[in-house]
């Protein structure tokens, strides 16, 4: 039998296992820079401010479990970037390699298209996340940056890949103001 995946909005009922998911990858990886995992009212304050600003937060359960989760926000907060969005998507690690990302991720690309955004910009932590680098090449993303050693974690500097993906007419037309 074949499990069935569900991509849904964010739910207040899911911050904790969204700390779950976020706490491992601070703790044991170099996807987030961050040193120490945030608690679940952080979580949920950052969430808050993403769909306050009309973007888009998701998540996917897998045999009635959270399997990951994805959203986008501002690549930066000057008025001039307003139509560029970064993308974010975190899986459980028991849940990698199961094509739950992709779904998770082409969401948050339609929805930030749809909300007339023309660029989704990846922040990749380390050039070494191979596995992170291939799976926004599959999903159309150029690989545009890297700036190295610019992160200390871990015992070591890391390097940080900018990936690029044209939403909608991307360049090819001036965007429509929302």
């Amino acid at each position: 039998m074949t499990a069935m995946l569900e991509i849904r909005p964010v739910a207040d009922s899911d911050m904790a296992a969204i700390h779950e998911i976020y706490a491992h990858h601070v703790l044991h990886g170099l996807a987030s820079w961050e040193l120490e995992p945030p608690d679940v009212a952080e979580l949920t304050a950052r969430r808050n401010d993403i769909l306050e600003g009309g973007f888009p937060y998701v998540i996917a359960i897998l045999d009635g479990h959270l399997a990951g989760y994805a959203h986008a926000g501002p690549y930066r907060y000057r008025p001039a970037y307003r139509f560029t969005v970064e993308n974010t998507v975190y899986l459980h690690p028991d849940q990698q390699g199961k094509n739950i990302a992709r779904p998770l991720l082409q969401r948050v690309i339609d929805d930030c298209t749809a909300h007339g955004h023309r660029q989704m910009v990846a922040v990749i932590g380390d050039s070494g996340n191979h596995a992170s680098i291939r799976f926004h090449e599959k999903m159309g993303f150029n690989q545009v940056g890297l700036i190295e050693s610019i992160g200390w974690k871990a015992g070591r500097w890391l390097d940080s890949v900018i990936m690029q993906l044209a939403l909608g007419a991307g360049d090819t037309a001036p965007p429509q103001e929302q």
